[in-house]
């Protein structure tokens, strides 16, 4: 109430005055989280401002420090983002090493994770994939050559329920999920999971049948490590399915 009373009591010159001597040190706030360049040009602004007083442009300080105060509070959180994301990097330091693999080539090809837990990462939507799962527990796999399978891929697909026994027997890190209309493989990196999938519709198509599909798995690993790697470990052979899922049909009326 002293404070309102005393505010009052002063000419409407000095109500001005104080009020932007007090604008000026938060703006001055303000500008030690910036660059020197702009914290430069908002003291100069600052100062002509003081020099000669206007309500228009002192109205336009406040727009310009809402502006910045905006701009530094998405900074802060972009920052805060930033910091937990080195936090859960630095932890998959203890995870496998064809886990972290995994995810330094999934880093290089679609960015950050969209979750982190301390078992799994993942993306979703990522490319040509529904989502991608790099797990912490890994699974030893000895098709076609000995190997840890750590990361699922996932595709909308459709897969016929008369083939669903011949994926098992061609690969048994080949899933599928009727109901939700998915069709994953899992392995330790991306262009292995391209080319069980794309064999696995060769044999849904009937283009190859199981054996000779795991032949041709073994064939093109091997081309793969000799530096020729095939284009059925480049890229899918394939459209996914958008309509994939299938929810069967009630049996209890």
């Amino acid at each position: 109430m002293l404070v309102s009373k005393k505010l009052f009591s002063f000419s409407l010159s000095t109500q001005t005055l104080y009020f932007c001597e007090v604008l000026f040190d938060v703006w001055t706030a303000l500008c030690f989280s910036q660059s020197r360049i702009t914290k430069h040009l908002n003291q100069i602004i600052m100062k002509t401002l003081l020099s000669n007083f206007s309500f228009r442009k002192i109205s336009a300080v406040l727009l310009l420090s809402l502006f910045q105060l905006t701009a530094f509070t998405q900074d802060m959180k972009i920052k805060k983002g930033d910091s937990k994301m080195k936090m859960a990097m630095a932890d998959f330091k203890t995870w496998p090493m064809a886990a972290q693999m995994a995810i330094k080539e999934q880093m290089g090809l679609y960015g950050k994770p969209d979750e982190v837990t301390p078992t799994m990462v993942v993306w979703n939507n990522n490319g040509i994939w529904k989502k991608t799962i790099i797990s912490k527990m890994e699974n030893k796999h000895d098709f076609p050559k000995s190997h840890m399978d750590c990361m699922e891929q996932i595709l909308s697909y459709r897969v016929p329920v008369n083939k669903s026994e011949m994926l098992n027997e061609f690969d048994g890190s080949v899933n599928f999920d009727r109901t939700q209309g998915f069709l994953s493989a899992r392995c330790d990196k991306e262009e292995n999971n391209l080319l069980a999938l794309n064999l696995s519709y060769d044999i849904i198509t009937g283009k190859k049948t199981v054996a000779e599909a795991r032949r041709s798995y073994g064939e093109m690993v091997m081309q793969a490590m000799a530096g020729n790697k095939p284009e059925y470990m480049k890229k899918l052979m394939f459209s996914s399915n958008m309509n994939a899922p299938d929810p069967d049909v009630s049996t209890i009326k």
